[in-house]
């Protein structure tokens, strides 16, 4: 029987050495007041600690100082299993201070993981992560030197052909944001831009006779409709009600309550990123995301299904919205978005003028299937193979997310990446790109630290993957890394031979010579 309990209560549920699945997307669904009483409760009393944070997206807001970042950082926690670190800027660099364990499973994999065992399997068996950095013959899921635990990532033979089984500890607690509890207990989700993977979470903490936690904006007085209920009262134990802050203009854009045209929603995601910049910044003060954005936009196809990742690629939902194909593509989110242009930075996870969304796990049934004519993706590091490094630097560690099951199934993989960072300055005018000054550090480089996309796998799949920089375009064919355009201002020899520390073809004569008539070759 569920209970309508303050936070500081509720937090008495949670035993030391807990197992908690949060279910949280990057910097969205964030349970705050739950976390904050985490904090005070561990403050206070030393308890509870030694907990295991299990999250498939991350469970940060860009802020240090605020959710669960503040007691992970003073020692409640002993072991994050976790997809995503990006929003969580203190916690991503202990991990490689060995403050506690700290694994890294792409997004998919722990999404479906959480649904099999919910549903009483033991785990999750897939071909997904065979040679990228998950798979325990090349790095394993462990982040640090502390993390040694090699349960979560197996290598199994089934069928006579190599998979990856992947499982997660059983949750002894489940938190979890909504918006409304009913009069009977029932959790709705009619405010909230995504439901994540809400219910099997709930149900796998369920399976394994823990508490689940529930904070909502609201009490309800009518009854829920059926099919409106995400999470039905038998498996609600603590509901704690927390009225949000006045944000109806956004949360009603985002959640769909008011559903966005077309025409309006290079307005309203505008208006968003001014709105949500407080804590979270664009490192990039120069042209060349543009640069990156209007060139990548160009490989959308009317008709096309896609996929839009974090940063730079961001740029091409924003030209694809002033350029009008928009209106013809579907843009979809790893939250479970369809239809409608992604939301940026802090709000990465919801979309605006959405057509509908479904639980997470559904989503990457259709991504793992190939279902997605395209994605845009940003990157770290690309290699002369052709790999790429999207989750991991010398100085933090971000996680992989949903880039790795994307990435391996898709048909068109479009890179967006810099040659090089910090401190390159570019601008563009009239078409004409400048390399006002270079980066000290390459992101082009012999090998990639580590694998989130590989592209000997990609090559046996036949997909089409393309690199997408400031100054030029490689492709990545069965012969290997070729370079296939350059831009207007651009010395290809000084401004890009000269820096890749190993050689790549040059693909643009037979290019022109392609176009060219036979009389003419």
């Amino acid at each position: 029987m569920f209970k309508i309990m303050k936070a500081d209560d509720a937090v008495k549920l949670i035993p030391d050495g807990a197992v908690i699945g949060l279910n949280s997307f990057v910097a969205l669904a964030h349970p705050e007041k739950i976390h904050d009483a985490i904090t005070r409760s561990y403050r206070l009393t030393s308890h509870p600690k030694r907990l295991t944070m299990v999250s498939a997206c991350g469970f940060g807001t860009f802020d240090p100082d605020r959710s669960a970042e503040v007691y992970i950082r003073e020692g409640a926690v002993s072991r994050i299993i976790c997809g995503h670190f990006g929003a969580m800027p203190s916690t991503k660099r202990l991990v490689l201070k060995n403050r506690f364990e700290a694994y890294n499973i792409p997004l998919g994999p722990m999404s479906h993981a959480i649904r099999a065992q919910a549903g009483g399997h033991d785990g999750y068996l897939t071909k997904f992560g065979i040679g990228l950095y998950v798979d325990p013959r090349i790095e394993g899921p462990g982040l640090n030197e502390i993390s040694t635990d090699d349960s979560f990532v197996k290598l199994v033979e089934f069928q006579g052909e190599e998979h990856l089984f992947y499982r997660l500890p059983p949750f002894d607690i489940a938190i979890i944001k909504a918006s409304s509890v009913d009069g009977l207990g029932n959790i709705t989700f009619e405010d909230e831009y995504c439901s994540i993977d809400a219910l099997a979470i709930a149900q796998l903490t369920k399976r394994n006779h823990g508490k689940v936690i529930v904070q909502v904006d609201r009490v309800r007085h009518e009854f829920s409709r059926p099919r409106d209920v995400v999470i039905p009262a038998m498996l609600v134990d603590a509901v704690v009600v927390s009225p949000p802050g006045d944000e109806k203009d956004s949360r009603s854009t985002l959640s769909g309550e008011i559903h966005v045209p077309p025409a309006h929603m290079q307005y309203w995601f505008e208006r968003l990123e001014e709105e949500n910049s407080v804590g979270y910044s664009r490192e990039r003060s120069d042209d060349s995301a543009d640069i990156i954005g209007k060139r990548a936009v160009k490989e959308l196809k009317r008709g096309d299904i896609v996929n839009i990742g974090f940063g730079i690629p961001e740029k091409v939902c924003s030209y694809a919205a002033v350029n009008g194909i928009i209106q013809d593509i579907t843009l979809t989110v790893e939250s479970g978005g369809c239809g409608g242009l992604p939301a940026s930075g802090v709000n990465f996870g919801a979309m605006i003028g959405a057509d509908m969304v479904c639980d997470m796990a559904s989503q990457f049934d259709f991504y793992d299937g190939g279902g997605l004519d395209i994605t845009f993706m940003g990157a770290l590091e690309m290699d002369a193979r052709g790999n790429v490094n999207s989750h991991r630097s010398a100085d933090y560690a971000a996680g992989i997310g949903g880039f790795g099951n994307i990435t391996s199934a898709t048909r068109n993989v479009i890179f967006c990446l810099t040659f090089n960072t910090k401190g390159l300055d570019v601008s563009e005018q009239d078409g004409v790109v400048t390399i006002n000054q270079e980066g000290s550090i390459p992101k082009i480089v012999e090998n990639v630290r580590s694998i989130s996309f590989s592209g000997d796998m990609a090559r046996k799949k036949g997909q089409r993957v393309l690199y997408v920089t400031e100054r030029c375009v490689f492709e990545l064919k069965p012969e290997g890394l070729t370079l296939v355009e350059v831009y207007p201002g651009i010395d290809a020899q000084k401004d890009i031979f000269d820096r890749l520390p190993f050689k790549v073809i040059d693909g643009r004569k037979d290019m022109q010579d392609r176009e060219k008539s036979p009389e003419e070759l």
